[in-house]
């Protein structure tokens, strides 16, 4: 008994299939047109010059004689796959495919052509990315000081992979500045110099430092520091502490 499935108007022939449970299990190269000519089948156009000829009791053949619709074997893949294609005969040896239809495990399916299915992929594409603009901008956050930020706290996979993606940035980070200018702190580097470099005193400073004989008078110098005040030599040119250490925060 002839069976449909997936039943839709005449002319959306892509969503329909069509298959004969009878005749399923003896499908063969020299059946396979009989069981498409079957007329509960809504593929087949019964005013076709195959049903003339089987009115007729004729042979396949005679199509090439005759002007007009007709159905043809195109492609055999045994024991699974027929291709027949419709086509309109002119002549002899001029005809003009309409549609081509495939047996699939004894279902008969319309094969869509170009068109439908350049327009099925953009279809697909434009609600697919329409679909992850949506979900996209549910993250997205805007504050008057921050701007635009994502929050993923909602969904807990990408909240949880944002965190592994942060942590592994500041990993990385750590990693590259590995050398040993970068690691030590610039003071220690600068006070080790100055330890093992120390810079010169002034002559002014170390006739300074010299003590006095007893009975020697103070040079001019030492008249001009007194007139200008006693200076502080432990201050200005013996103290080279470096700097204090910087606290690490």
């Amino acid at each position: 008994m002839a069976n449909r499935q997936m039943a839709q108007p005449q002319e959306n022939h892509l969503r329909l299939s069509w298959h004969d449970t009878q005749m399923m299990a003896s499908l063969s190269p020299q059946t396979v047109m009989d069981y498409f000519c079957r007329k509960s089948n809504p593929f087949y156009d019964h005013q076709c010059n195959n049903e003339t000829i089987r009115m007729q009791r004729l042979g396949p053949e005679h199509l090439h004689n005759m002007l007009g619709l007709e159905y043809i074997l195109l492609h055999v893949a045994e024991p699974i796959l027929y291709v027949i294609r419709k086509q309109h005969r002119y002549n002899p040896s001029d005809a003009t495919p309409i549609a081509d239809y495939y047996i699939i495990g004894g279902t008969v399916y319309k094969a869509p052509d170009l068109a439908n299915v350049i327009n099925a992929r953009i279809l697909n594409t434009v609600v697919n990315l329409q679909s992850a603009f949506e979900e996209a901008s549910s993250y997205a956050r805007y504050h008057p000081n921050k701007g635009y930020t994502w929050d993923f706290s909602s969904n807990k996979v990408l909240s949880d992979k944002s965190k592994a993606d942060k942590k592994d940035a500041n990993a990385a980070k750590d990693d590259n500045s590995g050398t040993l200018f970068q690691k030590q702190r610039v003071d220690m580097l600068l006070a080790e110099l100055l330890r093992k470099f120390p810079p010169p005193i002034p002559p002014m400073l170390q006739n300074l430092q010299q003590p006095l004989q007893p009975g020697q008078l103070p040079s001019s110098t030492d008249g001009m520091a007194d007139a200008t005040g006693p200076l502080d030599i432990a201050t200005e040119g013996i103290d080279m502490k470096p700097p204090p250490e910087k606290k690490s925060k």
